[in-house]
């Protein structure tokens, strides 16, 4: 996701999408000690997007 999509998003809503990319990244983890992951690539996407996200909530709460 593109950092210009997140901006737009609330703080609950970046909050909530947080939590779907945890989730995300638990079911991929589990794939990966199951010996069956079909693409691999979407590890680093999922912690770039959880960084991302991080980042803006982090400039969110230095402004307030």
């Amino acid at each position: 996701m593109k950092i210009e999509q997140l901006r737009n998003l609330s703080r609950e809503e970046l909050l909530a999408k947080a939590k779907s990319l945890k989730e995300e990244l638990f079911k991929l983890n589990q794939q990966r000690f199951g010996g069956r992951v079909e693409k691999p690539h979407q590890f680093s996407l999922v912690r770039r997007d959880l960084a991302r996200i991080a980042t803006l909530l982090r400039a969110l709460s230095a402004k307030s």
